[in-house]
């Protein structure tokens, strides 16, 4: 069932009672350095990327070839980015930005059907059309299902209260899944019309939550649905991007000028783990490659979940190759939830919870390697 907005304001009148570090992060100088601009949003000093996306006027036509489209797509990156500047700097009004009769938003959903008709959104590339009804390895069709949605008060204090939004389907096959009903379709879901789903946003936001969370499952196979969405939203909210990391450089592509920031999965190390645990070829590979991305177009959290007995194959690559590529300051949350779930039985160290000696040797890896925005 869909959350509903009664229950979810006497929520939000509790959060704070609920989670005290999240009234405390907003005095917290290492989060606000790492996520500066998410704050300005939040104190109505900036503009979440989306609102400026449908201010940039895009001349083009859905016929267009597609390697036409992406260089148009290119220059308004760079535009988008720069008016950011002027804006969040006072050298421009939002104001005075009209609103054009297609904009850089509209080329984005533009590119992201065309990508669906050889659908190419995650690293898998399954090459179906979802246009016409095909799927591919995450079942989704042309249409999102969602879940559910609500304030989440679980996530990082940053976010608390997050609005958070659940949809159906995901490209991984993680054994030990927390969320297993959702990303393998053991739900049938709800398919909530773009408009619709934007007033509920709009609503949240009114009501005090912090963002906008896009969670599955797993959001890239839904991405030009989500587009839809805010092309609709009228509310000054962050959009976050809660992702396993496993998408194309194509989705990498279409989130710059759209994702305010990325909270992103780092799953595994550069062995063998992320094919025996999530069938998930070239995984360190897209992560790498889309933790660069992120931090180039957007502001990021990364979340690691340590895994018993995966300190050394993994825990220890991911924390050197953040500090050495991302810089010590980059907000890591270091997560000690690992409990067994769904198939974790078919991998023989998941099949109990992670122990209180994994979890410190984890944290001194953190601290080994310099890293020193690390919350747990």
């Amino acid at each position: 069932m869909v959350g509903n907005d009664i229950e979810g304001f006497h929520r939000l009148a509790l959060w704070a009672l609920v989670r005290p570090d999240a009234v405390a992060v907003l005095r917290d100088q290492r989060a606000r350095r790492a996520l500066h601009r998410y704050f300005g949003i939040l104190e109505g000093k900036y503009y979440a990327k989306f609102l400026i996306a449908k201010r940039i006027p895009a001349n083009f036509s859905d016929d267009d070839p597609l390697p036409k489209l992406w260089s148009l797509h290119e220059e308004l990156t760079r535009k988008l980015y720069s008016l950011e500047r002027m804006l969040d700097s006072g050298k421009l009004a939002f104001e005075e930005l009209d609103e054009p009769e297609k904009s850089y938003l509209d080329l984005k959903i533009a590119i992201a059907k065309r990508l669906m008709k050889k659908c190419v959104l995650c690293e898998r590339r399954c090459e179906v059309n979802r246009l016409e009804g095909q799927t591919g390895y995450c079942r989704c069709d042309d249409k999102m299902y969602v879940s559910t949605y609500f304030e989440h008060l679980g996530e990082e204090p940053e976010l608390v209260p997050s609005f958070t939004i659940f949809t159906l389907g995901c490209n991984m096959t993680c054994l030990h899944c927390q969320n297993w009903t959702i990303s393998q379709w053991y739900e049938p879901g709800e398919y909530i019309p773009p408009e619709k789903l934007a007033r509920i946003i709009d609503s949240a936001r009114q009501r005090g939550c912090r963002n906008a969370n896009l969670v599955g499952g797993e959001p890239t196979p839904h991405l030009a649905f989500w587009l839809e969405v805010f092309r609709h939203v009228k509310e000054n909210i962050p959009v976050v991007w809660n992702s396993n990391s496993y998408y194309s450089t194509e989705t990498a592509k279409l989130l710059a000028g759209f994702i305010d920031v990325y909270l992103l999965d780092f799953k595994y190390g550069p062995g063998d783990c992320a094919v025996r645990i999530s069938n998930a070829p070239n995984y360190w590979k897209a992560c790498t490659r889309n933790h660069l991305f992120a931090k180039k177009y957007g502001e990021l959290i990364i979340r690691v979940l340590v895994l018993p007995r995966h300190n050394e194959c993994c825990t220890r690559h991911i924390l050197k190759w953040i500090s050495k590529n991302l810089g010590p300051d980059v907000r890591v949350n270091l997560m000690d939830q690992y409990r067994p779930e769904w198939r974790a039985d078919e991998i023989p160290e998941l099949r109990r919870p992670l122990t209180r000696d994994e979890f410190m040797e984890a944290l001194h890896i953190a601290k080994e390697v310099g890293l020193k925005n690390v919350i747990t």
